[in-house]
């Protein structure tokens, strides 16, 4: 495969696998998905998606769980793994990846797939974790901090669990706790912390199927436009500045 590096340019992608239920089975791809984003306007350049039909095609559910999940007929006509791979390649090769529990998921079953077919596996230039760096960033104010759970906190819909959907809830997921980040930031004493003590949903814990509060920094009926104009409040407070009205300009237009 020929080999070219993009090393400023990330590509979010997303993995569909069947869920082993025995001890020894592996994980089989069943979608690829992904964007290249260009970092500095967060342009997308590039998409693509395919089914994946696996070797042994009865491991694919009959009937799928899930909503939008993958089921055996959807993937009866689809390509294998080997069909794509150079595809795959190209389009990770030399590039960022960024995706949800990607360290931990998605790159190991990657490199897997290509361990499987007999071929050298894509390298990243750099790995960004979204699990990892929300967790870090955003704290657990959106519980589990799961995408779908991130994704109902911020009123993004339901999570599809179909690759190229989950890629694009991935970066609004993103963009929405940057914008609260950028806020929070810009009066810490006044804005940190709030979520903390404010009111609470109710998620179920999957460990003793308890249910168990989980705090929430705005009510779970109110929107960006309602939290956009709280804080506009809040810096209005500094009058006279004229670099904290333009910040509330460019707030303001950001959560629109």
């Amino acid at each position: 495969m020929e080999i070219q590096t993009f090393s400023s340019e990330i590509v979010f992608f997303d993995l569909e696998t069947t869920v082993p239920n025995k001890t020894g089975q592996h994980f089989h791809i069943l979608e690829f998905g992904a964007i290249i984003v260009c970092p500095r306007k967060l342009e997308e350049l590039e998409s693509f998606t395919t089914l994946i039909q696996p070797k042994d095609i009865s491991v694919v559910s009959l009937r799928s769980s899930r909503s939008d999940g993958i089921t055996r007929a959807k993937v009866r006509e689809a390509p294998s793994f080997e069909d794509v791979a150079e595809k795959i390649y190209g389009l990770l090769h030399g590039r960022i990846w960024a995706g949800h529990n990607i360290r931990r998921f998605d790159c190991v079953r990657i490199k897997e797939a290509f361990a499987e077919i007999g071929k050298a596996a894509p390298e990243p230039s750099g790995i960004i974790d979204s699990l990892g760096l929300l967790s870090n960033k955003f704290g657990k104010r959106a519980g589990n901090m799961k995408m779908a759970s991130l994704a109902a906190y911020f009123g993004l819909g339901v999570q599809k669990h179909r690759s190229l959907d989950d890629v694009r809830m991935n970066l609004d997921v993103l963009k929405h706790c940057a914008t609260v980040l950028f806020l929070e930031s810009t009066l810490p004493n006044q804005l940190e912390g709030q979520w903390q003590s404010s009111s609470k949903i109710m998620t179920r814990s999957r460990s003793n199927k308890q249910i168990a509060p989980r705090a929430m920094p705005y009510s779970k009926g109110g929107s960006l436009g309602k939290m956009t104009q709280n804080v506009k409040n809040l810096l209005s407070k500094a009058q006279g500045n004229q670099a904290l009205q333009n910040l509330i300009k460019h707030s303001h237009s950001l959560l629109r």
